[in-house]
């Protein structure tokens, strides 16, 4: 695996994020109907909080995305994007894992919401996401925290540039 890290985010980081998820997203919006150029780039300039992002880094250089926002007791992952040379190769998994083990420390349940039929739902699966709803777009997962992470060994020190609680 790449080495990676997560920095936080700037308001400069927006753009290169939008086209990143422009090009993650286009297969399974196609797929769904549902792809406008112009929209999915908007929609992640209007979602986007600097404050709860980390950008990814493969090598020193922009990789992916990843933002942990507060939401009604539980933490909310969204624009998780990593650029598609980089995707399979235990990156995303290694992000996921360490934010994860965050919320785990916090007691904090996760929630997120992926396209239907989109190969990303078996990632979150493997790391212990279940299925809430669905609707004819989304399938909306959450993923309780761990029982007991005291004696789990820690899988990466990246966590310290987590967004904490709060």
């Amino acid at each position: 695996m790449a080495d990676w890290e997560l920095r936080p985010a700037s308001e400069d980081d927006v753009e290169p994020i939008a086209e990143l998820r422009a090009v993650v997203l286009r297969a399974d919006l196609e797929r769904l109907g549902r792809y406008d150029e112009q929209r999915v780039r908007q929609r992640l300039r209007d979602g986007f909080t600097p404050a709860h992002s980390r950008v990814i880094e493969v090598d020193g250089a922009f990789a992916g995305c990843v933002s942990l926002r507060p939401s009604a007791g539980s933490r909310l992952l969204e624009h998780f994007y990593l650029a598609p040379h980089l995707q399979g190769g235990g990156i995303g998994t290694a992000v996921l894992r360490a934010l994860l083990e965050q919320c785990d420390r916090d007691g904090i349940p996760v929630r997120l919401n992926v396209l239907r039929g989109s190969p990303a739902r078996r990632l979150y699966e493997r790391h212990g996401f279940t299925l809430e709803t669905e609707d004819p777009v989304d399938a909306f997962m959450v993923r309780e925290p761990a029982a007991s992470t005291g004696d789990l060994p820690r899988t990466t020190p990246h966590d310290a540039l987590l967004p904490r609680s709060g």
